[in-house]
């Protein structure tokens, strides 16, 4: 585990769990906003038919591609923090650019989750899954694109091979350790 405590923020949490297809990035992003009582966003969900209709046909995106849709994820989570609601967003932010769009998007700095899990058992799960549209022929390429969370990016590094429980204690662990304190909920009567 992997931990980057540099940045301290305060007011709503913005969340951003990332890691390759197949990582638990909705499973885990769920659950962590459901610990939280946060706004849950897939960026899957975001995607533009033709993005969804690529990587379904097995290619890859371009970063072209891309842009749009990490803006629109971006505008998400400023639309939930601008309200004063903590978020969760699942997205798969595999390379410092695209983290660089969210964080641009979002008008603060982000706290981010990189899944990681062997390869194996990655397309494990990839071949138990049903209902979505990216196929396993795209692991290899998204492993290959993948840029770890650099020393400057407020992170956590969580190994999912076991319980997603497990993952999201060591989020909710580590959150107040960055000053990801939320201003909403419980902590906003804690703090007055």
């Amino acid at each position: 585990m992997r931990v980057s405590t540099d940045r301290q923020h305060t007011g709503p949490r913005a969340v951003v769990v990332v890691g390759v297809s197949a990582s638990g990035k909705s499973t885990v992003g769920r659950a962590l906003a459901d610990a939280l009582g946060a706004a849950f966003v897939d960026a899957d969900d975001l995607h533009p038919a033709s993005n969804v209709e690529a990587m379904a046909a097995g290619i890859p995106l371009t970063d072209e591609q891309r842009l749009p849709w990490l803006r629109a994820v971006g505008r998400a989570m400023r639309t939930e923090t601008d309200a004063g609601r903590d978020v969760v967003v699942a997205c798969s932010a595999l390379r410092r650019t695209y983290r660089d769009v969210l964080r641009e998007g979002a008008g603060h700095d982000l706290a981010f989750v990189h899944l990681t899990a062997p390869r194996e058992v990655l397309a494990e799960r990839i071949a138990a899954r049903r209902g979505h549209f990216m196929p396993a022929s795209l692991l290899d390429s998204q492993l290959a694109t993948l840029e770890p969370l650099s020393d400057d990016e407020t992170g956590l590094v969580v190994d999912v091979t076991g319980p997603v429980s497990d993952a999201v204690g060591q989020v909710t662990a580590w959150l107040p350790t960055i000053g990801a304190t939320s201003r909403t909920g419980d902590d906003a009567a804690a703090t007055g």
